[in-house]
């Protein structure tokens, strides 16, 4: 075994992993990497197939970010936010307010993702508290919605397995149904060889059961994950129900927060994925591909009149009280200026709809596989669920690790993702070629052939 995996396995404890069977298997440890390809202590090469869990945008060691972060290192890597403020961070704010454009005014700088949305709960709720529209405001969120780790992100979500354990801790609030088409009650259609989005027979019952729930009090927000729900499974909504219920938010007076920490900056397709059916909404948070999957960072923007409630003398303590130490950390928006540019040169969307189209096609050699129940895909981000039998949707149960075992035979073959229970997710880096696309698909399609067998449709 490695010196470096020795030690990890001597001293790390890793995030949302069982230990007992981290300790089975010597460990990658990853040292280099370039472009979208991956290379451990041994010198083993792989593809990044998830964009290191759905953070990389531009490939990892990219010259262009390099050189952005070296620059600012050289004038200072850090000064504080409290009562002082900094280039990078005032050149980024501008931009990102300039491409979310209207109502969207203000950015409020912070870690990850998980605290970008603490800071749309803290805003949300307060200004619903001081505008009258509710004294003891709660939030809706969707069923297997995941918003972070922090409490009161954790408290938002509905995924038994990661939040239930927790329930002590957490502040109550309200679900509603989620858009899965695949597994969804309503749906009429019987299973198909086609994302089920595309052969749904519906009468957008789910919008109904989420426009019953606003009725039923007034909420501060609902929190949303436009287009995609990542940790629930990359279950992808179908075509219009963000519309609809952004439309049916507002009448209820509760305020839209947009979590895009995940689906933003291309990966859903467009800049951000509510602009796929034209929605604003009065809060979004962006991190994960901010910095080009760099440096760590959050943003949170929101609205003139959010603003302006906080607004006052100061013997009023209006002030909103909230901040991290790292709060607009130069390096990490010296690192998001440049992966701005990067990100909309005309080249690089062009780049990306090609990709789009180059994974659309390999996907469809998945179908064929009777362990292949659903194919997802919404811009770069791909989720395949893995089923016991694809003619009744039956799930693998979980202590089958069906997810996993696909993807461990995927990493034998040279390509690094990591399953969400049975679905196995596909995130690639915007500089892969058409040949890694292609490889990191048939990798999948080979992996579950080994797994599962040949068993056809």
């Amino acid at each position: 075994m490695h010196k470096l995996a020795r030690l990890d396995r001597q001293y790390v404890w890793h995030p949302f992993t069982q230990m007992r069977d981290w300790d089975r298997r010597e460990p990658i440890v990853l040292v280099r990497g370039k472009g979208a390809v991956l290379e451990d202590a041994n010198g083993n090469k792989y593809l990044d197939g998830n964009a290191s869990i759905w953070t990389n945008l531009h490939g990892h060691n990219h010259p262009r970010l390099n050189r952005a972060i070296e620059s600012q290192l050289s004038k200072v890597a850090h000064t504080s936010a409290l009562g002082l403020a900094n280039e990078p961070a005032s050149l980024l704010a501008e931009k990102l307010v300039k491409a979310a454009g209207r109502p969207l005014r203000k950015v409020f700088y912070s870690d990850d993702g998980s605290t970008a949305l603490e800071v749309a709960l803290k805003m949300a709720y307060e200004f619903a508290r001081r505008t009258g529209h509710a004294r003891s405001p709660r939030f809706l969120s969707l069923d297997g919605a995941y918003h972070g780790d922090t409490i009161g992100a954790t408290s938002l979500g509905h995924i038994d397995l990661f939040h239930k354990t927790y329930g002590g801790l957490l502040f109550k609030t309200d679900k509603a149904m989620s858009p899965t088409c695949y597994r969804c009650p309503f749906n009429r259609a019987k299973p198909e060889r086609a994302d089920a989005r595309t052969t749904r027979k519906c009468n957008w019952e789910c919008v109904g059961k989420v426009e019953a729930q606003l009725r039923r009090r007034k909420y501060a927000a609902m929190v949303v994950e436009p287009r995609v729900q990542g940790a629930a499974g990359m279950v992808m909504h179908p075509e219009g129900w963000l519309r609809r219920v952004a439309k049916s938010v507002r009448e209820s007076g509760a305020l839209l927060i947009a979590d895009e920490v995940m689906t933003g900056f291309g990966r859903a397709g467009e800049l951000f994925a509510g602009r796929k059916e034209k929605v604003t909404p009065d809060f979004l948070c962006l991190a994960k591909g901010l910095t080009g999957g760099y440096l760590p960072m959050g943003t949170t923007l929101t609205t003139q009149p959010v603003f302006e409630a906080f607004l006052g003398e100061y013997e009023e303590f209006k002030t909103f009280f909230h901040g991290h130490s790292y709060t607009g950390n130069q390096l990490g928006a010296a690192a998001a200026l440049a992966s701005w540019e990067l990100l909309n040169q005309p080249k690089a969307k062009k780049r990306r709809k090609e990709m789009e189209k180059v994974l659309g096609r390999e996907l469809n050699s998945l179908w064929p596989l009777a362990a292949v129940g659903d194919v997802r895909r919404e811009g770069l981000m791909v989720g395949v669920e893995l089923v016991a039998d694809w003619k009744s949707r039956r799930a693998f149960p979980l202590k089958s690790q069906a997810g996993i075992r696909v993807c461990e035979a995927m990493t034998r073959r040279g390509v690094l993702t990591r399953p969400i229970g049975n679905v196995v997710p596909l995130l690639p880096p915007y500089c892969s070629t058409d040949a890694q696309l292609r490889r990191m698909v048939r990798a999948l399609r080979e992996s579950i052939v080994e797994v599962f067998g040949r068993e056809k449709v």
